[in-house]
């Protein structure tokens, strides 16, 4: 049992863990009111992974590390073409709406809020994005996680598509590939 101790702290070295909210919220008892603390985190290991956890406690780091252990639970894999996205997604929850883009390289991540937290995490580098509607920070962050799970990769788009992979990929990449086969 003594083995597994120092892999679950290598694993959590390796995870890129950042605080997106902290915000106190009140519950109504016969008594008045009892103040609580709702934190939400996110967790990626910047190379494909991310998840977003909720927690709530009376105190501020327990709510930190509820949420932490669900964002760790929650990971969803996530598809990258290089340092950016394959394709232009939209993603929605509730009031929010999230567009991503992707960049060429040495964009950079031209993101603000819980969209830059989310998309730094899961190891996106170049990346263009525009949060509309709600600018309600866990919405944007949750619709930001759902744009990333639309996302598919070139080589099962283009499976499906009966094409040639190298059609599908950014305009940035197709021009290199010629330049290297000439």
């Amino acid at each position: 049992m003594g083995r597994r101790e120092p892999r679950r702290d290598e694993e959590r070295e390796e995870l890129d863990e950042r605080v997106i909210d902290i915000t106190r919220v009140a519950k109504v008892v016969k008594g008045g009111r009892r103040f609580a603390f709702r934190a939400v985190v996110v967790v990626g290991d910047n190379k494909g992974q991310v998840g977003i956890g909720i927690g709530k406690a009376r105190g501020v780091p327990d709510a930190i590390r509820k949420a932490s252990e669900r964002a760790r639970r929650n990971m969803h894999p996530v598809s990258l073409s290089g340092t950016t996205i394959p394709h232009e997604v939209l993603g929605k929850r509730g009031g929010a709406k999230v567009l991503l883009k992707p960049a060429s390289p040495g964009t950079g991540v031209i993101a603000g809020g819980g969209v830059r937290a989310v998309l730094e995490a899961a190891g996106v580098r170049d990346i263009l994005s525009k949060s509309q509607g709600s600018p309600n920070i866990l919405n944007v962050a949750h619709a930001t996680l759902e744009a990333l799970d639309q996302l598919i990769d070139a080589h099962e788009l283009a499976k499906m598509r009966d094409k040639n992979p190298a059609e599908l990929q950014p305009f940035w990449l197709r021009g290199k590939r010629r330049e290297g086969q000439a």
